[in-house]
Formats: C-alpha cells, structure tokens, sequence
C-alpha cells in the first residue's frame, strides 16, 4: 500500500512539473502580453562588427553638410545582451577620421580647406525591439526593427593643422555625448544575423575645434556624428527566450493538494508497526456481552492550496474545507488550521502577514459557510519560518490538522 501510494504520487508530481515547465520559443500573442522564463547570465549576449560611412555636422559647415567629401570610413565594434525579447542593452565603440570644410560666415565653402580630426567614442545604449513588443514573439523572426538611446563620451585628439582665417583649438578634448538611432536586424541563423545601424552622436560645440561668433552664426549648442553602418550580428549562449504558456491553474491546485494528501497518509502509514509481537494463548471465558463503541473518527492532515501572493481560496479548493468541517460535526474534535508561505516570495515580514490571512481565509470558510463553531477552530501562522515540503511553490498552503 505504502509503495503504492509513493508511486502514485510521483507521477502526479510529474504531471504537475510537465504542466509547469511546458513552455515554446513562440507564440500568437504579441510579445509585451507574454511571461518568458529566466534565461542564465551567460544566455542572449551578442557581439556586432560592423564599418560603414560617417560625417560631421556643426555651424560654419552649411554649405556643404550634406556633400560626399565629408564622408568617412566609420568602423564599429559592441557587444550587448538582451534580458527579454525586446530589452536589451549594448556598449559600442566608433570614431577614427573626420573629414569638413569649414567656411567663413556667409561665405563660400572652399573644398581646398580640409579639416580633418580624429576622435574615438563609446557609449551605453538602451535597445527597444519594437517587432518582438509589439508582434508576436518567434525566436526565428527573420526581420527586427530595433530603436535606441545612450549616453557615453568622445575623445578627440589634439591636431597642429592651422585653417587660414579661422581660431582653430588645436589641443585634445574630452566629454559627454548623446546617441541615438535605428537599427534594422535579419537573422541568417540562430548564431548570425546582418545589421544595419543609422546613427547620431550630440556631442558639444567644441568637438569641431571652431567656434563661430558673428551676425550671422552665433554659438551653437551642439554638433554632431551621422552615421550610417552594416555588419555582423553574433550571438553567444543561448539565443532565444521561452514563452510560459498559460496553465489551468485549477488542474495544477488539484494535483498539488492530492500529492499533498497522499503524502500525508504516507506519512501515516509509515509510522504503523510492520507486525504485532506474537500474542499469549486465548484463555477461553464467559464474558458478558460487549457493548461496541462505535468507530472512532480519523482525519487524515488536508490542504488548501494558494496561488502566488494571494490569500483568496479557490473554488476547487472547498472541497477540502468540506471534508474537514464533516469530521469536526463528525467527532465533535478540535481542528488546528495553520497558514504558510513560500520562501522564494516576499521578505518575511510580508510571508508572516500572508501566511496569517490565509489561516484566518481558511477558518472563516470552516465558520462561515460550513457551520463550524469558533471555539472548534485553532488558528496559528508560519510564514516562510516553516517549510512543510521541499517543493517551494507547495509551501503557500494552510494545512489542517485534528487537535
């Protein structure tokens, strides 16, 4: 019996673990609605490479912001991680050559005037993919639009290179920078994908080395790097997210409270004596008759079982309510009802508080609706000081006992 019984509750701890655990790497809903299981620290990081063209934009450049000659060689180099699919984080590095032919204010750009400077940037960006929010999450997406922001900082190196007719500061410079920009994303294959990444770096008004001060050009607050790369994506660990499916949580509370019932009649059953020490011979004599007692009433410990950080008593869980409030009428006996919480929720103060309403929960139902004098009723409360089973989310339960 005792072997049966064991038996039987590890398959249900089985179903109920298959239940729980059952999870895909997409879905039908948009990605925002959807719970994703933890995924490790080493799970979802990504490294780009990337080169592509860049170009200066400041005062005193009107003329010829948007010319060719002011194109650069613009290589990049991050690496990242995403902690959801559609939240992530990335450190990038860029910079080397840039190319501008200052003009006078109000005069003509003379492309014989070449500006050039070197500078190197980094900075810490917060990426949004906007496909997997809103969309639905499909781990083999093959098309991502990514937003983003970040902040980081520049540095410029010093230049003697003199511009005729102009107050050129020619010594290295550092500071802050602004970055945002788009990023479009295709997946080639769950370790590689191709991205292009259309960029802008504020940085302040020095970064160009010349400060414009007349009628016509007064001092700008800003300047900036546009850009515009393409490379290689490379992901590193495990590259997708699990969607949670969304479980009967009723079927899940059945299982839990037989396994829990069936483990306490084990409990029960393992206590009884294997056999009986041999009994002294009968010693046949008249006795008078024997009023039978009637049969006295056992009660096996039964549970209600509690969703996460709630005290509200499912109506699938009554019936255990019931049976207890039947052996109380029953027997006449006491019934202790004591309330619990898992450890892995809440701190303890709150376990206490939590543990303490689903106690009470429990004996108003046994007063309430079931016609339970008070008096029958002992109440106490564990928190997460007690842990009645080694399963954590078995632990939000209030388990009542014969007094």
């Amino acid at each position: 019996m005792k072997l049966k019984i064991s038996l039987v509750s590890l398959l249900l701890t089985f179903v109920a673990v298959t239940f729980a655990q059952e999870a895909k790497t997409y879905t039908e809903n948009a990605g925002f609605k959807n719970a994703f299981k933890y995924n490790s620290p080493g799970s979802n990081w990504f490294i780009q490479l990337g080169a592509g063209v860049q170009m200066l934009g400041a005062e005193g450049f009107n003329h010829a912001f948007f010319d060719t000659k002011q194109l650069s060689l613009a290589p990049t180099l991050a690496i990242g991680k995403w902690y959801s699919p559609w939240l992530g984080v990335r450190l990038k590095g860029e910079g080397l050559k840039l190319y501008s032919f200052p003009s006078a204010p109000g005069g003509v750009t003379d492309f014989n005037l070449k500006q050039e400077d070197t500078y190197y940037a980094a900075h810490f960006d917060l990426l949004w993919n906007v496909s997997n929010f809103w969309g639905r999450y499909n781990a083999k997406r093959f098309f991502s639009f990514i937003p983003y922001v970040g902040l980081g900082a520049y540095y410029r190196e010093s230049s003697n290179q003199q511009l005729p007719g102009f107050d050129v500061w020619q010594g290295e410079l550092a500071g802050p920078s602004i970055h945002a920009g788009l990023m479009f994303q295709f997946r080639l294959s769950n370790r590689v994908g191709i991205h292009i990444d259309l960029a802008g770096m504020a940085v302040d008004d020095y970064f160009n080395r010349i400060i414009f001060v007349s009628e016509s050009h007064s001092i700008g607050r800003f300047e900036g790097v546009a850009s515009a790369t393409g490379g290689f994506t490379f992901n590193l660990g495990k590259t997708y997210f699990e969607v949670v499916q969304p479980m009967d949580q009723g079927l899940v509370d059945d299982l839990n409270s037989k396994i829990n019932q069936l483990r306490a009649e084990n409990e029960l059953l393992s206590r009884r004596p294997e056999s009986c020490p041999p009994c002294p011979p009968a010693v046949v004599t008249p006795c008078p008759p024997v009023v039978s007692a009637p049969p006295a009433v056992t009660f096996d410990p039964s549970v209600v079982m509690f969703r996460i950080s709630s005290a509200v008593i499912d109506a699938n869980q009554q019936v255990n309510i019931y049976k207890t409030a039947q052996f109380v009428k029953n027997s006449g006996q006491k019934i202790k009802v004591v309330g619990y919480a898992d450890k892995a929720t809440g701190t303890n103060a709150q376990n206490l508080k939590l543990s303490e309403k689903r106690a009470k929960a429990v004996a108003q139902a046994l007063t309430t609706k079931y016609g339970i004098p008070s008096d029958k009723i002992v109440v106490e409360w564990k928190g997460d000081a007690e842990q009645p089973f080694k399963e954590n989310n078995w632990n939000r339960v209030v388990i009542m006992n014969a007094q």
